[in-house]
């Protein structure tokens, strides 16, 4: 018999979250993930992929996985340390390091498991870590399961940043400071001001670590955020993700030569869990070639990012301070951002609902990711229905 607690407990906060407009329905697809897709047995243009450059159906990265398979199999069969570890794992690695031009890089199965890894394997109690107010929520998992004492700074506040700092240093408190942002933040779109980051790192010994999963792939020529500042030296902890701009799964973390090997001895997801599959690995190593060897991808995203966004702007829309692909359509009341993007979807438009918890309340925004692979014509189709859409709710005049 099951727990009635547990059943009240269920049935009383779904509800809730259900009339709040915060319940969160999952659309399955019946096609690949591509600029235009299928659900339910009608085609949508998608602007909720992270798949920026058009990577996740790329025949290249898909024959790639197709011969790894063939050659090794559909699982690495163990953990990286007993005999999980293939060859072409250390050949991705080798990859990853000359693309964000560090000594060395190691693989993860997720983004998400990079920052539970990285940051619990050098972080312990006797430290402390800044962290800003909207970083990702994979980031202050990684900073809890540390111990160490988190300390929030306001978002991209350099000036709340350097008194904070300086008040962990001068407390003689911590044997170690860390300083934590996202290179690109994923709900507005607003790159980390990097150089104030390091600056201040400079000053006050920080160990600098940025998460770059929304950068790579789509600042820096394609490198990424730290690239794009021209800070690769200057970064202690780079982490990537292998499933956005990438386009396949996976994540890794490229810095200095002694902390991977570090990693490769202390970070749990790396000891424990069974490695990246041969297809992730040859395809994310296909994609990393394309990337290395053409910016064509990378500039075609911008194209199509710029003629969203001006289009939404002409129109009225509110997208916030977006430098990046990311576009935000900012609505505000959780109910009223579920029902435009509901009034989206069934005008043939899949742009996903944001709300509460993942971004503050009374903040519900629906976020629009176009990619490399969207045609102009796709964009002006979502635009009219954007237009009819927010028309008809009184969104925009």
């Amino acid at each position: 018999m099951s727990s009635k607690q547990l059943g009240q407990f269920l049935n009383e906060n779904l509800e809730d979250l259900k009339v709040k407009g915060l319940y969160n329905v999952i659309d399955p697809l019946q096609s690949a993930n591509g600029p235009l897709i299928q659900i339910n047995g009608r085609e949508l243009v998608n602007l909720s992929s992270n798949n920026y450059l058009g990577l996740a159906t790329d025949d290249r990265l898909k024959k790639a996985a197709i011969e790894a398979v063939n050659t090794y199999g559909v699982g690495a069969g163990a953990v990286r340390t007993i005999n999980g570890t293939l060859e072409i794992h250390l050949e991705l690695e080798e990859k990853l390091a000359q693309f964000k031009k560090t000594e060395a890089a190691i693989a993860y199965q997720s983004g998400f498991n990079c920052n539970m890894a990285a940051i619990s394997a050098v972080m312990d109690k006797n430290d402390a870590i800044l962290s800003d107010e909207l970083n990702h929520a994979s980031i202050i998992d990684g900073c809890r399961l540390s111990r160490a004492t988190i300390i929030r700074f306001n978002h991209s506040d350099m000036v709340d940043l350097r008194t904070k700092a300086k008040e962990a240093r001068d407390s003689g408190k911590y044997n170690k400071i860390m300083v934590i942002t996202d290179g690109v933040f994923s709900m507005d779109g607003d790159i980390a001001k990097l150089p104030e980051i390091v600056e201040i790192a400079e000053e006050f010994d920080l160990i600098t670590y940025v998460d770059d999963a929304h950068g790579s792939g789509v600042l820096g020529d394609g490198a990424g955020t730290v690239k794009h500042f021209g800070l690769s030296d200057k970064i202690d902890f780079q982490i990537g993700t292998l499933s956005k701009a990438i386009g396949v799964v996976g994540g890794y973390v490229a810095g200095k030569r002694d902390l991977i090997d570090w990693l490769k001895v202390r970070s749990r997801p790396f000891l424990f869990s069974t490695s990246l599959t041969p297809a992730d690995v040859a395809a994310s190593i296909k994609a990393i070639e394309i990337l290395s060897e053409s910016t064509e991808l990378n500039q075609r995203l911008w194209e199509n990012a710029n003629y969203l966004k001006a289009g939404l702007e002409k129109l009225g829309f509110d997208i916030g301070d977006s430098e990046t692909p990311i576009t935000p359509c900012i609505i505000g009341d959780e109910v009223q951002t579920q029902k435009f993007s509901s009034r989206l979807n069934e005008e043939g438009v899949y742009a996903k609902s944001i709300v509460f918890p993942t971004v503050p309340r009374g903040t519900g925004r629906v976020r629009n990711m176009p990619s490399a692979a969207h045609t102009k014509e796709m964009l002006d189709r979502a635009l009219a229905v954007y237009e009819k859409v927010g028309k008809e709710m009184g969104i925009i005049q």
